[in-house]
This record gives structure tokens, C-alpha cells and sequence, in this order.
């Protein structure tokens, strides 16, 4: 049936990697990079909060956020993510990619900007405002999901889409190691300039009126790369497959693409028109025919990143915690506000340095020789090993002898998240749909996966309380549903969109089952 595909959409399929893919790359990845740093630059600056804000009169521990705030300010642009990813992922099959596309970036730069000030100097109205612009921060993000990946993938060519689209996401890598080096950098060049005592000797002077700028200024160095790349972002065209298939006007699809890929293409209008009076493709989301063709693909992309981003999020919120218990970070008592943060730091930037980035590029490298299907089963399986392997002698790794040890495998199992299902949860969702509801369905999975990201926040936090070994065996328990429900997920490798989607059906209309 490919001679019912659009010329234009085939050029697209075929085209050799060219420049323009790779700034499709950046122009989307930074929407990512920004994403990841604004996300988890909050848990590099809460125990620089609990100092300032909840310090305790005569107390022999530095102040510390009550967990009811930290599970406040940790989770809440969980909460305005989740929220984006369904409304924009709708959005941007109504009104196009490109338009909703600055929208989400000029919210994330605002936002970035906005929570980095506060009104009042109670701690009540700090941590109010904070909360408040952090839930807007995480809406803009939220968009970037769906559209980002729903791009890159109208715009990559079958034999290397998901390698392009796991590159987009492999800017979140940069993202959370920027985290780590930003904070560093500022903690350094504060604690340089005023120097301070540590806390077990004046409780006061530990904590000096200029550490309340150090975390201000690390929330709004997000706005800096989103700010840059908003230039760029509206010179893009809107997709072909966006144009052809869902608004319908091959003139203009052929006229974007013949500038993007430099050849000449022919406006096909009539083929457009025989396409969609098809009645094979007109079906919505809440019809029985999505049910019938894609409600598997559906309940395997949500529940896949569902569970997870339970693990993912609650390992990456609590890293400091486990860099503490075995010895990594010293005891807050021992240091001075500024210092906590540049050792907190500087263990985040190790971990993302050693694990996580490298995990997202070999994906990047290996998904369309080994597959997504694959990536994402050896992912889960090894997750769920290496947690097992550091829950069940839990008491063997917090020897001091054995704490490098833990943090190896600890690693690992970052390092499996991300040349696993971190990815691929990304990757598939932007491919198995139809154009007209690509989007909306990437929002939906997503929005799972943020669901589950604000389990593993919330629940960790009170899980936290009942012992490591504990959270450990859970989070091996939740790798291992994982592993089954990817079993769900249809393989999208060498495939063109409009073959997964069913989209490229015989003119008649006569069905074709789609490979589970």
C-alpha cells in the first residue's frame, strides 16, 4: 500500500540525515535540556530551604523543610507537568505543533524567572509562591513532551527516528547534569566570597543572609537556554504530517518541505482527499475502532511509563538521601549552608556524569539496530537485578567497606533506566498512533508516567521513613511489572508513522491488523 502514501510524507521517510535534523534535534532538545533542569534542580536547593527557612532556635541538626512542604515543593510541578502533558498533547493535534510549541516555551521561561522570587519573607508565603510558580513551570513543561517527541518524529526519516527522537530526550542527561554544575559553580563562588562557619559551631552564622540568593539564582538560570532557543522554535515549519494529514492542505505541506529538504515535491491534494474520505481513518479517541486497533498500544505505552517513572523519579528525588546514609555527603551539622550544596552537587554531577548520560546515548545509538522493544525489556530486567541486589544484603552495602560498591550498582541502575525504558517510554508513544491523534496519545502516556512520578515522590517520602531496604524491594517489584507489560508494546523499528498508525490503508478501506 505504499502507493497510497503522500509523496511528500515518502520524501521525508527516505531523506538521507541532513542538517535540518540535527537542528530539529537542538531546537527540541533544549525545550528537554530546560525541562530536566527545572525539574530536578528543586531537590539540589531543599535542604538549603529547610536552613533558611525552618531554622530551629538552640537545635543541634540545621533546620530542615517539615515533610509535608517538602512533599509540596518536590512534587507540585509534578502535578502542573501531568496537567500540560494532557492539555497541550491535546492542543497540538487541534492547533497544530508549531503554535502550541512557543507557547509551552514562553511559559516555562516565565515561570523559570517567576519562581526564583517570592513575596514575603515568611516562610509561609516563600514556600506558597514557590509552589504556585512551580505548578506553571511544570504545565509549560508538560507540553514539551508531547510535542517535542510528536516533531521529531514528523520530521525524522524511517531509519533513524529513533535514534533522533531518543537524542531529543537525551538532552534531559544534560539537563540534570547543568543541575549539578550550575550549583556548584554558584555554591563555590559564594562560599569563596563569604566564607562561613560550619553549623555545629554557630548555628547562626552557617547560614548567611547571602545564601537565600545562591538558590534563587539556580531556579532561574532555567529560563536561560529555553529564552535562547525561542527564536528558533517559531522559524520552524509546522509538520508535513500535521498539515497532510490533520489540517489538510498539500500545498502547503509540499511548499514547507520542498524549503526543508531543498527538492521539489507536488502539492497532492486529491490523494489528500481520497485519504481522508476514507472511512478506515476518521475514527477518535473514545471510539471502539481506537479500542479495537490501538487500545492495547495504549494500556502498554501508559503502563510501561507508569511504572516506570514510580522508580525513576523516587530514585533521582533521593539520591541525596542514600548519598547520606552511606557516607557520601557529611553530616548537615558539619557544614555550612553554601558547602551542603556544592557537596550535594557535586555527587548529583558524578552520578549524571558517570550513569545517566551515557545510558541515554546508548540508546540513542543502539535503538534502531536493536530495537525498542528490546532496549526497553533488557532495561526493566537489569533494573529490577540490580535493585534486588541492593535490597536484599542492604546491611552488607552500608559497611563502610562496601559503600563504593553500593554506589556502582546504584548507578548501574541508572544507567539501565536510561539505555532502557527512560527512553524508549519516549520514543514509542510519538510512533504507533495515528497524525491526528499522535499527539494527545504521547500526552496521555506521558501524563501516566507523571502520575507514577508523583507516586514515587509522595510515596517515597513516607517510605523513606520505613527504611531503605524496604523502598528498595518495592521499586524491584514495581521494574519487574514493568517488564511484563512491555509485552503490550508494538515494535515501530524501519516502519514508516503512517504503517504503525494504520494510516496507510488500501484506498477501499479494508483493515490491516497491526503487529502487537
Amino acid at each position: 500500500m505504499a502507493g497510497e502514501q503522500l509523496k511528500v510524507l515518502n520524501a521525508l521517510d527516505v531523506a538521507k540525515t541532513q542538517w535540518y535534523h540535527f537542528t530539529a534535534i537542538v531546537i527540541a532538545g533544549m525545550g528537554f535540556f530546560t525541562d530536566a533542569y527545572d525539574l530536578f534542580c528543586i531537590s539540589l536547593v531543599t535542604k538549603l530551604l529547610g536552613r533558611i527557612y525552618y531554622h530551629e532556635e538552640g537545635s543541634h541538626k540545621p533546620g530542615s523543610l517539615p515533610s509535608n512542604v517538602a512533599a509540596a515543593v518536590n512534587g507540585v510541578a509534578f502535578c502542573g507537568t501531568l496537567s500540560g502533558q494532557l492539555f497541550f498533547g491535546w492542543l497540538g493535534d487541534k492547533m497544530g505543533r508549531k503554535r502550541v510549541y512557543g507557547m509551552t516555551l514562553m511559559l516555562m521561561v516565565l515561570c523559570s524567572i517567576a519562581s526564583g522570587l517570592s513575596f514575603g519573607k515568611d516562610p509561609k508565603g516563600v514556600m506558597a509562591t514557590l509552589c504556585f510558580f512551580r505548578f506553571w513551570l511544570g504545565f509549560g513543561i508538560g507540553g514539551d513532551y508531547p510535542l517535542s517527541a510528536t516533531i521529531m518524529s514528523e520530521y525524522a526519516n524511517k531509519k533513524t527516528r529513533g535514534a533522533f527522537i531518543a537524542a531529543v530526550f537525551a538532552m534531559q542527561g544534560f539537563g540534570i547534569l547543568a543541575v549539578g554544575m550550575v550549583a556548584i559553580i554558584v555554591a563555590a563562588a559564594f562560599k569563596a566570597q563569604y566564607p562561613a562557619p560550619i553549623y555545629a559551631v554557630d548555628a547562626i552564622r552557617s547560614t548567611g543572609p547571602e545564601a537565600d540568593y545562591v538558590w534563587r539564582i539556580i531556579l532561574m538560570f532555567g529560563a536561560v537556554p529555553a529564552a535562547v532557543t525561542y527564536y528558533w522554535r517559531m522559524k520552524m515549519p509546522e509538520t508535513a504530517r500535521y498539515t497532510a494529514l490533520v489540517a489538510k492542505n498539500a500545498k502547503q505541506a509540499a511548499a514547507d518541505m520542498s524549503k526543508v529538504l531543498q527538492v521539489d515535491l507536488e502539492a497532492e491534494q486529491g490523494k489528500i482527499e481520497r485519504i481522508s474520505n476514507d472511512k478506515g481513518n476518521d475514527f477518535g479517541l473514545f471510539s471502539s475502532q481506537f479500542v479495537r486497533r490501538h487500545g492495547l498500544h495504549l494500556l502498554g505505552t501508559t503502563s510501561t511509563w507508569f511504572l516506570l517513572d514510580i522508580a525513576f523519579y523516587s530514585q533521582n528525588l533521593f539520591q541525596k538521601d542514600i548519598f547520606s546514609a552511606i557516607g557520601w555527603i557529611p553530616k548537615a551539622e558539619t557544614m555550612n549552608a553554601l558547602e551542603e550544596v556544592y557537596k550535594i552537587g557535586r555527587a548529583q554531577t558524578l552520578i549524571a556524569l558517570c550513569s545517566t548520560v551515557p545510558g541515554y546515548w546508548f540508546t540513542v545509538a543502539l535503538i534502531d539496530k536493536m530495537g525498542r522493544f528490546a532496549i526497553q525489556l533488557m532495561g526493566f530486567f537489569f533494573m529490577t537485578v540490580f535493585m534486588f541486589a541492593l535490597a536484599i544484603p542492604y546491611h552488607h552495602w552500608t559497611l563502610p567497606d562496601n559503600r563504593i560498591g553500593f554506589v556502582v550498582i546504584y548507578s548501574f541502575t541508572f544507567f539501565f533506566a536510561n539505555f532502557g525504558p527512560n527512553a524508549t517510554t519516549f520514543v514509542v508513544p510519538a510512533e504507533i498512533f495515528p497524525a491526528r491523534l499522535r499527539s494527545t496519545c504521547h500526552g496521555i502516556s506521558a501524563a501516566s508516567g507523571k502520575a507514577g512520578a508523583m507516586v514515587g515522590a509522595f510515596g517515597f517520602l513516607y517510605l523513606a521513613d520505613t527504611g531503605v531496604k524496604r523502598a528498595l524491594i518495592i521499586l524491584g517489584v514495581v521494574n519487574l511489572l514493568g517488564m511484563f507489560f512491555t509485552f503490550l508494546v508494538p515494535e515501530a523499528k524501519g516502519k514508516s508513522l503512517e504503517e504503525m498508525s494504520g494510516e496507510a490503508e488500501e484506498e477501499n478501506g479494508t483493515e490491516r491488523t497491526i503487529p502487537v
